[in-house]
């Protein structure tokens, strides 16, 4: 079998699905191409945006969250879940209004890192992740309240803020903008 050649599991019978709002969680018996029978787990869930807010060049964060997770509060992009029947970029302006409070006549700009997305985690999960820059009006208010954390769109600034952002798909995303030689 070359390369270019797709391979595909069969699967054999569905051991357990759990159903919530939030994900789904399936347990099955698949078999692989060498004939080899394993159990798998895998999850389902809606894709995910995070959007990277500059304002007079300045990254702007929400106040940081607790994160279930790890078990500690950490500093992030805002983000969210892409609603059913709804694409990513159409969910930007939602979530910007939810974690930053600002409207979506504040927006300026808003771009697509990258069209496609990427698959947080192909082996476990379908879940894709989209990352957009979004660039708001010089003037437009935002709630100080709501602002967790400011930091530049310099090289210094950026330097500043990977040592603070532990989440990885924030980080991943900030790589990717910089390695695009994105202009603030």
């Amino acid at each position: 079998m070359n390369a270019t050649t797709k391979s595909h599991w069969k699967t054999l019978d569905r051991i357990v699905e759990i159903n919530s709002h939030w994900v789904k969680l399936i347990a099955e018996h698949l078999e692989n191409t060498e004939g080899q029978i394993l159990e798998y787990w895998r999850v389902e869930r809606a894709d995910s945006v995070i959007v990277l807010t500059v304002q007079d060049n300045k990254f702007l964060f929400p106040v940081p969250m607790y994160r279930p997770g790890i078990g500690e509060t950490t500093l992030d992009f805002p983000g969210g879940r892409v609603p059913a029947g709804e694409t990513a970029a159409a969910a930007v302006p939602g979530i910007i209004k939810k974690e930053l409070g600002v409207t979506e006549d504040a927006i300026a700009r808003i771009q697509p890192i990258d069209e496609i997305g990427w698959a947080i985690n192909s082996s476990f999960s379908n879940q894709k992740l989209y990352g957009f820059v979004a660039q708001l009006q010089p003037t437009a208010a935002v709630n100080p309240e709501l602002i967790g954390a400011k930091y530049p769109t310099t090289p210094e600034g950026i330097s500043e803020l990977l040592k603070k952002l532990t989440c990885l798909q924030c980080r991943s995303l900030l790589l990717e903008l910089l390695a695009r030689n994105y202009r603030f």
